[in-house]
């Protein structure tokens, strides 16, 4: 009882937003219906080519131990796969997962999503939290079968994906980003200013989905100083265009590299004799990248130094990648 108070208490502003903008929401796939489902813990169940014929099937929503599972508390698995048409390949989309209780971690054609609440040992309930997670257009198979593999952990009592209108979502994109950076980035905790130079080895670097919270990632304890690296080449069309780095959202503080100069910094790092930070949590990052940054047709390095005083952190929800100044300012109402 004790864990599911202070889960109440300590809510993200995220979910919050994205809820109460549900409305706007068009469903595209209704996801309710029969899925596979095993209890255990293989992570080889993400993976789109696992042969999961064998499972038995449960019914989304609704709790396990009426579906032949009673008693049942621990890990289990979710497994269902869908189609989408190609009409939605430049929308902005959601999965809505609906509430799941306890704890999530969600992939789609073996790209790690999103995920509510802690797994143990640090177990942190999500039960009461409506599940509705922004996918990564790149993620998904517009001209083919989709692979949604759903990991839960249940802590006691009833279990699983227990209630919702579980679906594919869409939202009219305001705006359109014209070079999507979203998906894998380089990752290292710690802090070191020579990270930002561009022809910095990270080769050794972890690897790490953006957008989502490091704590989603294998880094549940870090907190302080972490950077991101995200190297990608220009095509030589947009070199003439003013272009501005959209960064998503960042928990807590940011600083921005591009091909190792300094285009910006959200919010206020601490010394080493004040505690007191001041936050960007919550705030869309936009940065104007100056024309003589730009290398046409050659490797750009945009570099992200954050740091996360408590809690999740890390560059934890979209959109990442690139719109001209003259969308944004055609669209900056969207922005805000």
């Amino acid at each position: 009882m004790k864990s599911r108070i202070l889960q109440i208490l300590i809510l993200p502003l995220m979910a919050a937003r994205l809820i109460s903008g549900s409305n706007e929401l068009s469903k595209e796939v209704d996801l309710r219906g029969e899925w596979r489902f095993e209890i255990g813990n293989l992570k080889l169940y993400s993976n789109p080519d696992f042969d999961d014929s064998n499972w038995e099937t449960i019914d989304v929503p609704g709790n396990w131990e009426r579906q032949g599972f009673p008693g049942y508390d621990g890990y289990a698995w979710y497994r269902t796969r869908f189609k989408i048409s190609s009409r939605l390949s430049e929308s902005a989309l959601y999965l809505e997962l609906g509430y799941v209780d306890d704890v999530d971690r969600v992939y789609i054609n073996g790209h790690f999503l999103n995920g509510s609440g802690s797994l143990p040992p640090n177990f942190l309930t999500a039960w009461d939290r409506s599940r509705l997670y922004t996918i990564p257009n790149s993620f998904l198979n517009f001209h083919g079968d989709n692979c949604l593999a759903v990991q839960v952990y249940d802590n006691e009592a009833e279990g699983g994906i227990r209630k919702g209108s579980v679906g594919i979502y869409s939202k009219r994109q305001p705006y359109h980003l014209s070079f999507d950076l979203s998906g894998l980035w380089k990752f290292m905790p710690g802090d070191n200013m020579d990270w930002n130079r561009p022809d910095y080895v990270d080769e050794a670097w972890h690897t790490i989905e953006v957008p989502g919270k490091w704590e989603y990632h294998g880094f549940k304890d870090l907190d302080g100083f972490a950077w991101y690296r995200k190297a990608f080449v220009l095509p030589n069309f947009m070199k003439d265009d003013r272009w501005i780095l959209v960064l998503g959202r960042i928990d807590d503080i940011d600083e921005v590299f591009f091909n190792g100069t300094r285009i910006g910094q959200t919010g206020q790092f601490p010394d080493r004799t004040d505690l007191f930070i001041e936050t960007g949590y919550g705030k869309l990052r936009l940065y104007s990248i100056p024309r003589s940054l730009l290398r046409a047709n050659r490797i750009n390095v945009i570099a992200v130094r954050v740091y996360d005083k408590i809690g999740e952190g890390g560059i934890y929800e979209g959109p990442v990648g690139l719109i001209s100044r003259k969308t944004y300012l055609r669209k900056r109402r969207y922005f805000h």
